[in-house]
Formats: structure tokens, sequence, C-alpha cells
């Protein structure tokens, strides 16, 4: 059986910050492989790496060691504006504190990617991706005036909305209750399943990281386990 090909390529990455003797090494030598369609939970104690990780993979950071390729693009290959690029076109984000801007309407934050590529139907689009998430009455509504699980939705119909190849989530239910955060969780899969997305989990809950078919420990800036891995060796 051919494997699926790698959406995600990391080779020995490196990410070290600061310098001379207050040099910290936050990731050391992770390679890993993620498929197209593939859902990773990323699990480990706080400071391990995990969100540093995902800043690599959204090219909001750069490694300062190793190999990068997200969806065939090297990441070290890329300037600012072609890494801006980069991430509209392939990546949604979804952060555990939102990220929305205060002064934009829901419909507005939704669109802003949309905006920045140039779709003349950004606006449309937004309103489609609001209502998919339960949030068409709130169109108008401003982040201050929605709950925190309904900026949290604003947040991933804003991830969801130009199709990413790839949604990076970073703790996406750290800042809601337990009823609020699994039903997060639930849109959250279902519209990757609905749109064969490829999606990174960073989490402490080891439940949550269960909900997707491969989980990776990350340790002291390493992989300490990965259940693809474990799979492979037990076929």
């Amino acid at each position: 059986m051919t494997p699926a090909p790698a959406l995600i390529d990391a080779t020995d990455l490196g990410f070290e910050v600061g310098a001379g003797s207050s040099r910290v090494n936050i990731l050391r030598g992770v390679s890993l492989r993620i498929a197209e369609g593939e859902a990773v939970g990323i699990v480990g104690p706080s400071g391990s790496g995990k969100t540093s990780l995902l800043m690599l993979l959204a090219g909001l950071e750069r490694a300062t060691a190793g190999r990068l390729a997200v969806a065939g693009r090297d990441l070290a290959d890329m300037d600012e504006d072609s890494l801006a690029r980069f991430r509209r076109e392939e990546v949604g984000i979804v952060f555990q504190a939102f990220h929305l801007v205060p002064t934009m309407t829901a419909v507005e934050n939704v669109a802003i990617p949309l905006e920045f590529a140039g779709d003349e139907h950004a606006f449309t689009r937004a309103e489609a991706a609001l209502k998919a998430v339960g949030l068409g009455h709130r169109l108008g509504h401003y982040p201050g005036q929605l709950s925190g699980g309904e900026q949290q939705r604003v947040a991933v119909a804003r991830a969801f909305v130009a199709l990413p190849k790839v949604i990076l989530a970073d703790e996406p239910t750290g800042n809601l209750d337990r009823k609020t955060g699994e039903a997060v969780m639930d849109l959250l899969f279902d519209l990757r399943a609905k749109y064969g997305t490829t999606l990174i989990l960073i989490t402490h809950d080891p439940a949550l990281a269960a909900r997707c078919e491969r989980q990776i420990r990350i340790e002291d800036g390493r992989i300490a386990s990965d259940s693809a891995a474990v799979r492979l060796a037990a076929e």
C-alpha cells in the first residue's frame, strides 16, 4: 500500500531563543511526517515545546535548525510576504484566546482572510461560514457582545472559511467551560470531517487528543512517543 503524501514534513527541527548564556533550546531534533487528512493530537507538559512547534508549522516563527515543508512549500525559503500568503492560502489557526478584532463584527472577523486574498465574495462566504457554526443570528455582533463559546465559534469559522489544507488548533477549549468546550470540539471535528482537512490539535487533555487518530507526545523539546510509530511496529 502506497503511503499518503506528507502534507507536513519536518526533519531534525530545532528552535532556539535568546543568545549567549541565556540561549534556550525549545525544540531539539523534531522529525515527523503528517499525511493529508490526518487528525493529530499533540500532548505534553507545559513548556515542552508544543506551542512552539505549532508556531513553526504556521510560519509564525522560523526554525533555527532542520527542514520544514508544509503543503509542498519549504518554509525556510520564504520571505515574510510569502509566509503571509502561505498562511492565508494553506493554514487556518484557532487560538486559545480567540484573537478576534474587537472593533469588527463577527462577519467582518471571519471575512478577514478572504479580503486579504482579494475575494470579492468575502462577506457572502463569511456569512455562510457563520451560519455553518450556528451563528447566523450573530453576524453583526462584536466580540464583546458574544459569549466565550460564541467567540471561539467565530474563530473556528474564520479558520475554515478559506478552506485551508491544515487547521492548527492550540488549546482551543482552554478558556471555555467543559460543556462549551465539548460543543466547540464537536464542531471542529465535524468541519474537519466535512472538508477532509488535516488537523493538528495541541492540548493538555489526553481525552481530547484521543479523539484524533494519531497522538504525539512531546517532552523537553523532543518527540517522546508517536502512536503512528507504535501502530506500524505492531503491523
